[in-house]
């Protein structure tokens, strides 16, 4: 059985963060192992409370990991500080990990930032370097390329600056286009555009949670990266089309879809 260890925060209502990758991860058949980044309060309706791990403490749960049960992949989400980051590099290094994908977390899907200056230089700086494939929105692209992206001209621009500095594949998500959602896929100097419609469903919480671990899991299982790509926007595509409405707000995705439960 393939191991998937997903770095990431805690969503208490299960729609996003550790719980949407496991869920993922477990449908894909495989063996699902967590580090906690961050404990929220949250629900479909907002954040309402977060409580950051420490940097020993989260050291301490990689260590666990890594020494015992080594993953096959590791898909890294929401960290919400500078030094957690630091940590996570670090045990990556030391233990070689292999298959990495980042869901660079750091803006919210109004444009707003989630993390402070510091934070988001050592994602851009630390974290992102050591990836395998990186998966930001338009807005995080924005922000790592520090200019507006208005076009798919402009997401291409975006994709080839970011690779600049990155050796692994860039996968930038259209969930925010207005007409499409189309995904851009760089791998070594090759652009890749993935059709995809938009889908008459409010409820997108945990989205790029799910295509994250999806990837991680397509990598274990020996998929090249644009293929590993391809084949998790189908289960993203066929979790959201599911029609799941759940909470009060933009509700969680139906990552079960498969099993037909419920």
């Amino acid at each position: 059985m393939k191991k998937i260890l997903t770095i990431a925060g805690s969503d208490s209502s299960g729609g996003a963060g550790v719980q949407a990758d496991i869920k993922t991860i477990t449908v894909h058949k495989m063996y699902a192992m967590t580090a906690i980044t961050a404990m929220t309060a949250q629900n479909t309706t907002g954040v309402f409370g977060i409580m950051e791990s420490t940097p020993d403490f989260l050291e301490s749960q990689l260590d666990s990991v890594f020494t015992d049960i080594f993953p096959d992949a590791v898909k890294i989400g929401m960290v919400p500080s500078a030094a957690l980051i630091k940590s996570i590099v670090k045990k990556l290094k030391q233990y070689n990990a292999k298959n990495i994908v980042v869901d660079p977390v750091m803006i919210a899907t109004s444009g707003n930032s989630l993390v402070s200056e510091n934070t988001m230089q050592a994602l851009c700086n630390e974290l992102i370097p050591a990836a395998d494939i990186i998966t930001p929105n338009l807005f995080e692209a924005q922000s790592i390329c520090n200019f507006e992206i208005r076009t798919k001209q402009d997401v291409e621009m975006a994709a080839r600056k970011i690779k600049k500095n990155f050796k692994g594949t860039v996968v930038i998500k259209g969930g925010h286009f207005d007409d499409s959602a189309d995904d851009l896929i760089l791998y070594g100097d090759k652009i890749i555009w993935l059709k995809g419609k938009r889908i008459d469903n409010s409820n997108t919480h945990g989205t790029g949670c799910t295509l994250s671990s999806a990837i991680a899991c397509n990598l274990a299982q020996g998929n090249d990266p644009v293929t590993s790509v391809k084949r998790a926007k189908e289960y993203l595509t066929g979790a959201i089309s599911d029609g799941l409405n759940l909470g009060k707000g933009s509700g969680p995705l139906n990552h079960c879809y498969k099993l037909k439960l419920g």
